[in-house]
């Protein structure tokens, strides 16, 4: 899409404005290019850029700034990652050595945040779901039934079935021997999948029943989901963010509620290494004007989790992508020795 010079341009163009904070112009972009070029030259080079999109003039200035598109281009195509030397990764793991996992996981999330001076978050792991020791249907009307759920780490879960037809205690007795005999020891993913197949041989009557007692064993044992989120007040001195007090409430009010950070972290987790969400790329409004910058990490060769950076668009993208990447391999080997 993009002739050499016109990369090298558009490189040299949001690099100074990474580094500076004020729009660029064509005497900085000769300066620092490198390229032979005259003024007027350099002027039309940016005005097609500015036409594909890549880069915007302010109505204060004559210089330009990267658009959305352009650091997106400039994440994928023209970035230069600087990866963090051997001293600089052993002090790192100094500082997440396994002991105690929640403060592992908060020490990474502090670490995240020193280093690049923005939030750093990171999500706890997502525990495997615990399995079942035993089960039991208790009648509480003609149509309601208490579901009793005894999972093997004592954890009791009581929940309330509605059913379209009643049920005797004989019938629920039945049903409860059959669930025990055949999944106590199962995790709720493993029985559900046995479950499938089997039911398909049972009476009618009772495979409504049993399928009604996974969905609300689902409900009762779905693993909770959180983060730890570390110098979010970095972000007020953020003059990309500070000059929108309206922008920056919404994002801390994000922060507080919690399910727009899960469920971006949700996504990061079924990609494969470092992800870069560029503004409205999040497709959360809070982070609109935001990057964030995600990396999974693995316990056991299992992936649990996601960590993080949340920043300004305008952030050193080279330097904040090694340590996401190296503290999340760190935090992964921590926690699986733990």
């Amino acid at each position: 899409m993009l002739n050499e010079r016109a990369q090298l341009l558009l490189k040299t163009l949001i690099e100074r404005y990474i580094a500076e904070g004020q729009p660029v112009g064509s005497r900085t972009l000769s300066k620092y290019s490198g390229l032979d070029l005259s003024a007027a030259t350099i002027r039309n080079a940016m005005a097609d850029l500015e036409e594909m999109g890549f880069i915007i003039s302010p109505h204060t200035s004559s210089g330009r700034i990267p658009t959305q598109r352009g650091y997106r281009f400039f994440v994928d195509t023209l970035l230069t990652v600087q990866p963090l030397n051997a001293a600089q990764v052993h002090r790192l793991e100094n500082q997440l050595q396994p002991n105690d996992k929640q403060r592992l996981i908060t020490s990474a999330s502090h670490l995240l945040s020193d280093l690049t001076s923005f939030a750093g978050i990171v999500m706890t792991p997502r525990r495997r779901s615990p399995a079942f020791r035993h089960l039991e249907f208790l009648p509480l009307s003609d149509k309601r039934i208490l579901l009793i759920i005894v999972t093997e780490d004592d954890n009791v879960q009581n929940r309330i079935i509605l059913t379209e037809k009643t049920y005797s205690a004989s019938n629920l007795s039945q049903a409860a021997q059959f669930f025990n005999q055949h999944y106590a020891g199962c995790t709720l993913e493993e029985a559900r999948i046995r479950m499938q197949e089997e039911l398909q041989r049972l009476h009618s009557d009772m495979n409504t029943l049993m399928a009604a007692a996974m969905e609300a064993s689902s409900q009762a044992l779905q693993p909770s989901e959180g983060y730890i989120l570390s110098g979010e007040r970095n972000l007020l001195h953020v003059d990309d963010l500070s000059s929108n007090m309206t922008s920056l409430r919404k994002l801390f009010d994000a922060f507080e509620q919690k399910t727009t950070l899960v469920q971006l972290l949700d996504v990061s987790q079924s990609a494969q290494g470092v992800q870069i969400f560029i503004g409205g790329e999040s497709g959360h409004a809070p982070l609109d004007e935001c990057s964030v910058v995600t990396a999974p990490y693995e316990v056991d060769g299992q992936i649990v989790g996601t960590l993080g950076v949340i920043g300004p668009t305008r952030m050193a993208y080279e330097r904040v992508i090694p340590i996401v990447d190296v503290t999340a391999k760190l935090l992964g080997s921590a926690l699986s020795y733990h």
